[in-house]
């Protein structure tokens, strides 16, 4: 039943950590592997560095909602968001 899913390669959900900066504050992100291949993917098409990226939707947030509450789970939404926009016609 779940063959597509439970047959992904491990290596693609294991967690790295990554330090980036954002607004002058240097923060630990523990993402999965795909996520981050995502993540780049997206900066890349906005011509920014995956910190920059990040550091730039981080700010629009607080603009928009006044906190970003889980960033990672932000950046997880926004991957998934462009993945599934990105396969739209």
């Amino acid at each position: 039943m779940c063959e597509l899913y439970a047959s992904q390669n491990p290596d693609l959900y294991r967690v790295r950590k990554k330090s980036i900066r954002i607004q002058g504050v240097v923060t630990s992100l523990a993402l999965e592997n795909k996520i981050w291949q995502v993540l780049e993917q997206i900066a890349e098409q906005e011509n920014l560095s995956v910190p920059q990226f990040i550091s730039t939707l981080y700010q629009e947030s607080v603009e928009r909602h006044g906190a970003v509450d889980n960033l990672a789970s932000l950046l997880r939404i926004s991957c998934l968001t462009y993945l599934l926009n990105s396969t739209k016609p």
